[in-house]
């Protein structure tokens, strides 16, 4: 970081901004690694490889330097290494619009609660981007019978009682998995659920599609590990959409953590995972 200055700092960051600014679901922070190159012009020294991390020089100096950013209020970077602009990054990244007055109000900012060392911050950064990647990776490679036994066990943690799974020679219909929310299933309302563990990314058709399968007692859950197009997600807010619970690698993950204590062994199997402790920032 001694060979950067702080108008340089700046520079890297307004690119990073400009690369998020008309991505409201963000983008990995390896897309917005990988993207800076062909907006700006890298050094030589930038484009070296770091003597102590398996990064580009520019890489490092891109991770170090949004942290400020992050503190402000700027910037979010969840724990899955996606990174999105917020309101208040909007705002400031429009009035100051000079690249070091940018970062130097991130730095003031920043420097008002600073706990932590950059260094520590970015280590868990990364280790977070990875450890994604590698459970991301392991959804996407397991069996849809496997991803349906894991969907059953999470609906009875949550308090429904499953009855229904899809033999393996109907798992490429609409309906893979039927859940009641009384034991006996008089009451007449289901959870009927589709799951798609692999291909692009489902569509409004194909949401559609999954809707019209719908009785008029039943609540629809569609799990998609590669996710939904943008125009599928906005219509899911919608109130035609209100009947369904979509989940993405993401959500079903975030299912998997909360309730991993209460899992069989057995389940826990298809999906091991433990938490890892680093150190965290005092407020």
């Amino acid at each position: 970081m001694s060979n950067i200055t702080i108008q340089r700092a700046g520079e890297l960051l307004r690119s990073v901004f400009e690369i998020l600014w008309d991505k409201p679901d963000g983008l990995t922070a390896m897309q917005v690694l990988a993207l800076l190159p062909k907006l700006t012009s890298l050094t030589e020294y930038e484009l070296e490889h770091s003597p102590t991390l398996n990064l580009r020089k520019y890489e490092k100096i891109v991770r170090l330097t949004t942290i400020p950013l992050v503190h402000a209020g700027w910037l979010v970077k969840n724990e899955k290494g996606r990174w999105y602009i917020t309101e208040a990054g909007y705002r400031a990244c429009n009035q100051f619009v000079n690249e070091q007055e940018f970062y130097q109000e991130a730095l003031r900012l920043y420097s008002e609660h600073k706990r932590i060392e950059p260094e520590s911050i970015m280590a868990l950064e990364i280790a977070q981007e990875s450890a994604w990647a590698q459970i991301e990776k392991h959804l996407l490679r397991l069996k849809n019978t496997e991803l349906q036994s894991m969907s059953a066990e999470l609906l009875r943690m949550m308090g429904y009682f499953p009855s229904w799974m899809a033999p393996p020679e109907k798992q490429r219909g609409h309906i893979d998995l039927i859940a009641f929310t009384d034991p006996l299933g008089v009451k007449g309302q289901r959870i009927v659920t589709q799951i798609i563990q692999k291909g692009q990314p489902v569509t409004l058709p194909g949401l559609k599609g999954f809707l019209s399968i719908l009785g008029p007692k039943d609540f629809g859950m569609i799990i998609s590990i590669s996710g939904f197009t943008h125009d599928a997600l906005q219509e899911l807010s919608s109130e035609l959409f209100g009947k369904v619970t979509a989940l993405d690698a993401n959500s079903f993950f975030d299912l998997w953590k909360k309730y991993y204590a209460e899992l069989s062994q057995e389940i826990r199997q298809l999906l091991p995972v433990r938490a890892v402790h680093f150190l965290s920032h005092i407020d």
